[in-house]
């Protein structure tokens, strides 16, 4: 799949949300940047059940062990990149790591930034960075789940973007 191309500021906010608190504040942040918006989705959409870390036969459960079961790829045109993710095993949501690595980032601003109840953004960023080996990566941040468009817009504002 290919994003359509930005009019104007040329900004793409790309977002993988298992539930809606990644989608939350991927859409705060398309609303502070007059970005384009596009959301990662499987090919099969993660159920309740799917999401379930604790059970060790889960669909997430499953991935984590197991990268060649995970699959989703798309190309951009954009000059600044924000990527959202939920935390999970103290990374980067897996369909953030295969849209990463499909995609090259050469002159391009990349910005993380990730939701979760408790762990911060860690190494997430770096992690995809280093899996990507092309872009400007910028220090991430974290939200909390219940994100409001005031912390969002407030943090899009001191990145000068």
């Amino acid at each position: 799949t290919t994003a359509p191309a930005a009019a104007g500021g040329k900004t793409l906010v790309v977002y993988f949300s298992a539930t809606s608190s990644t989608k939350t504040a991927a859409e705060a942040i398309a609303a502070a940047t007059g970005g384009d918006l596009l959301e990662l989705e499987p090919a099969e959409p993660y159920t309740s059940a799917d999401l379930d870390y604790n059970n060790a036969d889960s669909r997430v459960s499953r991935e984590h062990d197991d990268e060649t079961l995970r699959d989703v790829a798309l190309k951009t045109d954009y000059d600044t990149v924000y990527i959202g993710y939920p935390i999970w095993w103290g990374i980067a949501a897996w369909p953030v790591d295969t849209f990463v690595k499909a995609n090259d980032f050469t002159g391009k601003t990349v910005i993380p930034f990730c939701t979760s109840g408790s762990s911060d953004i860690g190494e997430s960023g770096a992690q995809l960075a280093a899996l990507a080996g092309t872009g400007d990566w910028q220090e991430g941040q974290r939200f909390p789940s219940a994100v409001t468009q005031q912390e969002v817009t407030d943090w899009v504002k001191s990145l000068g973007k």
